[in-house]
């Protein structure tokens, strides 16, 4: 997926209308504790504390350009969701967004608290993806997809920042891209071939949520349960076709992290750089530390893709549980 410098720096202006660039930082603790230097690309920063608020951005924008619609509907685990609350809300949009029953009780009213009609339905994203897909048909509304070129020239503002930000000697040699629907990755995969990085790509997705991974390995989509926990931002059951494409072609291994390897990297997160990380925000630096000793010498980077956690979930994981 290729874009265009007009597009990207369109993407620019629209995102830095609402919010500035995010910090990223290669923490000292953090190199003490693995044996390299890692750079933390802060997204939990961010409006909706989450990266996904770039692409609802660029979307709307693009929505609003093409014409009225009566109003927006989405699914969501969350970030995806404030981001179409935080979009339509500046285009003077109503949102409905449909998440699964058991949803983040703190997510559920974030989304609220951005002006969403909230619907509960189904025991997972793809259930409640399929009852928005139903509704929209039913009431005339426009679906906002989970991926879709629009988001994607939004999310990879982030990526261009990162790697824009480091000489050719300094860029990271690694960096690890949660997977949860596959925008996250396609954007770093889109920013890494306009900014020319030199770098490799690795997708990580939850060891409970192994669709992507199965997908990656046999060259085709599969399906696979959702049994994590904690890193709802990756609880994927079927993947993208599109974005699937786009991980086969663009990355250079995709792995997996168990709820136990994320919860630890949410309490390392927390120690060595005061950042609170939800499960899927800290995917990135536990395959990070899983890895640790083959990367040894090398430079990392990780993104800290949102840090939109339950206060009761995050308390618990400080205090050691896995979920």
């Amino acid at each position: 997926m290729n874009f265009s410098r007009d597009e990207v720096e369109a993407a620019q202006r629209t995102v830095y209308a609402a919010m500035p660039p995010t910090a990223q930082y290669a923490w000292p603790l953090l190199q003490q504790r693995l044996g390299l230097q890692v750079w933390v690309k802060h997204e939990n920063h961010t409006p909706a504390g989450a990266f996904k608020v770039r692409g609802g951005l660029t979307y709307f924008e693009a929505l609003r350009a093409a014409g009225t619609v009566p109003g927006v509907i989405s699914a969501t685990r969350g970030n995806h969701g404030q981001s179409v609350g935080f979009a339509a809300r500046r285009q003077g949009l109503s949102a409905t967004i449909v998440v699964p029953h058991g949803n983040s009780v703190e997510k559920n009213a974030a989304m609220r608290a951005l002006g969403v009609s909230l619907v509960e339905h189904g025991d997972d994203f793809q259930a409640a993806r399929e009852h928005a897909m139903a509704l929209a048909r039913d009431q005339a509304l426009h679906m906002v997809p989970s991926f879709h070129r629009d988001l994607i020239r939004g999310v990879m503002t982030y990526w261009v920042e990162f790697f824009c930000s480091f000489s050719a000697d300094e860029m990271p040699e690694v960096v690890f891209v949660p997977i949860g629907q596959g925008s996250g990755f396609c954007a770093a995969a889109a920013a890494r071939a306009h900014t020319g990085a030199r770098c490799k790509l690795v997708g990580v997705v939850s060891a409970h949520a192994t669709a992507y991974l199965d997908s990656f390995r046999a060259g085709k989509l599969l399906e696979a349960p959702v049994t994590t926990r904690l890193a709802d931002g990756m609880a994927c059951r079927v993947p993208d076709a599109e974005s699937l494409e786009v991980v086969l072609r663009e990355a250079d291994d995709v792995v997996a992290v168990t709820d136990a390897e994320v919860a630890q990297a949410m309490r390392v997160l927390f120690a060595d750089t005061h950042n609170v990380a939800e499960g899927a925000g800290a995917a990135g630096l536990a395959a990070a530390m899983q890895q640790r000793e083959r990367l040894q010498g090398r430079r990392v980077g990780v993104a800290l893709t949102g840090g939109n956690v339950d206060s009761e979930v995050f308390a618990r994981v400080l205090a050691g549980a896995d979920a």
